[in-house]
């Protein structure tokens, strides 16, 4: 088993970016509750703080979780996290932004600034995302990340909403230095 990487902070124009804590389910909590929020998850809402707290930090669970702290006031906008894909070098992303946060960018400044700090760590050539072919706003934002979608897994996983097709983006350390030099040029 790879050694498992340290949680580092980070920050984006608007967030602090630092790992989780167990005291961060408090605020997850009207999120992670409610049923239409955790659609396009892969198990149901959550029913008591306690309950989504250890799901959080599950010490079992490979992966790293971040979460976006509002540097005016403090407020928790959303967690991130990076999990080990089947090979080295390759990691499966995850995000959800707070229930009063979604739609004013949060989820775009928080995962470019996500997506560019793992791919400066070094070690990393691929990054990838499974998002439910319902979820709509998911697939904007990975198209706008410059993810490109490689295919469609139908009929793919079975969630507390019945059966899902997937779809898998992907994006390659490669393209994302090329994205950025040609947005550093104007193009």
């Amino acid at each position: 088993m790879a050694e498992r990487l340290t949680t580092t902070t980070f920050e984006t124009k608007r967030f602090n970016m630092r790992a989780i804590l167990r005291s961060d389910a408090k605020a997850l909590f009207g999120t992670f509750s409610d049923e239409a929020q955790c659609r396009y998850m892969s198990q149901p809402h959550f029913t008591s703080v306690e309950q989504l707290a250890d799901w959080l930090t599950d010490s079992e669970w490979p992966g790293r979780t971040w979460v976006a702290i509002d540097k005016l006031d403090g407020s928790l906008a959303g967690r991130y996290v990076a999990s080990p894909g089947r090979d080295d070098g390759v990691l499966e992303l995850g995000y959800v932004t707070t229930t009063g946060r979604q739609g004013h960018g949060v989820a775009t400044e928080c995962m470019t600034a996500l997506v560019d700090h793992l791919f400066m760590e070094g070690g990393v050539r691929r990054l990838y995302l499974e998002i439910d072919a319902e979820n709509l706003a998911s697939v904007r934002l990975a198209d706008r990340l410059g993810f490109t979608c490689e295919g469609c897994l139908r009929q793919h996983e079975i969630t507390h909403k019945g059966l899902c097709d997937m779809l898998v983006y992907g994006l390659l350390h490669t393209e994302w230095l090329n994205q950025t030099l040609q947005q550093s040029n104007g193009c």
